[in-house]
């Protein structure tokens, strides 16, 4: 009786760590598909490294990756239901993707190196850096330090980091909350804030983020 119950616990031990080397793949991104995905697709908008060239295309690298999963989860239509993100060249982008790459992704641009920036107007720069720092009290305006930290490194999971982006990119985008066009911000707070903003202060605040570091 002892060799039948040796093999059915060495069976049991076999399928037992079969199962635990299948979840902990599962668990582990696929970086190098993910890095082929970057260098045949994302590469022409967001750069190989995630360091976007093009003004109106935001910079990914150093990104957290619990942002930048939930921006590429908000872009995609899940169970029939309107994208929470509605854009369409990145609606078309994530449609093929399945969660294990976006979350493969995701981890990839969050580690590159973000190459930072400079901003351009010197003379908005200190009505940017009064909002930034101070928010404007009379409209009910948040310091923009108080969520995505004084030098825009933003919080993991809850802010993302603002700085060296692109101003163009974040004026676009405060813009988008202002009128409504972007409307995956957690209990409305983007829009929120953008609607007290006038465009001369959007575009402060924008170009000052872009020389943060």
């Amino acid at each position: 009786m002892l060799k039948p119950i040796l093999g059915h616990a060495l069976i049991l031990s076999l399928l037992a760590a079969t199962q635990a080397f299948a979840a902990d793949a599962a668990a582990k991104p696929d970086l190098a598909k993910a890095k082929q995905t970057v260098e045949t697709v994302c590469v022409a908008c967001h750069g190989a490294d995630g360091n976007s060239t093009i003004p109106q295309n935001p910079k990914l690298a150093g990104q957290h990756k619990e942002y930048l999963y939930k921006q590429l989860r908000n872009f995609k239509s899940w169970d029939g239901k309107p994208a929470e993100r509605a854009n369409p060249v990145m609606g078309g982008m994530a449609a093929p993707l399945e969660d294990a790459d976006m979350q493969a992704l995701a981890q990839y641009f969050s580690s590159q190196k973000l190459t930072l920036g400079e901003a351009k107007d010197r003379k908005s720069v200190e009505a940017g850096q009064k909002i930034w720092r101070g928010g404007i009290a009379a409209k009910g305006v948040p310091a923009c330090a108080g969520c995505h930290g004084p030098t825009g490194a933003g919080l993991p999971a809850q802010y993302p980091a603002l700085h060296g982006q692109h101003a163009e990119y974040t004026e676009a985008q405060l813009k988008a909350f202002r009128a409504g066009e972007r409307a995956n911000d957690p209990n409305k707070m983007m829009r929120t804030i953008a609607l007290k903003l006038t465009d001369p202060e959007i575009k402060a605040v924008s170009d000052y983020i872009s020389g943060l570091r």
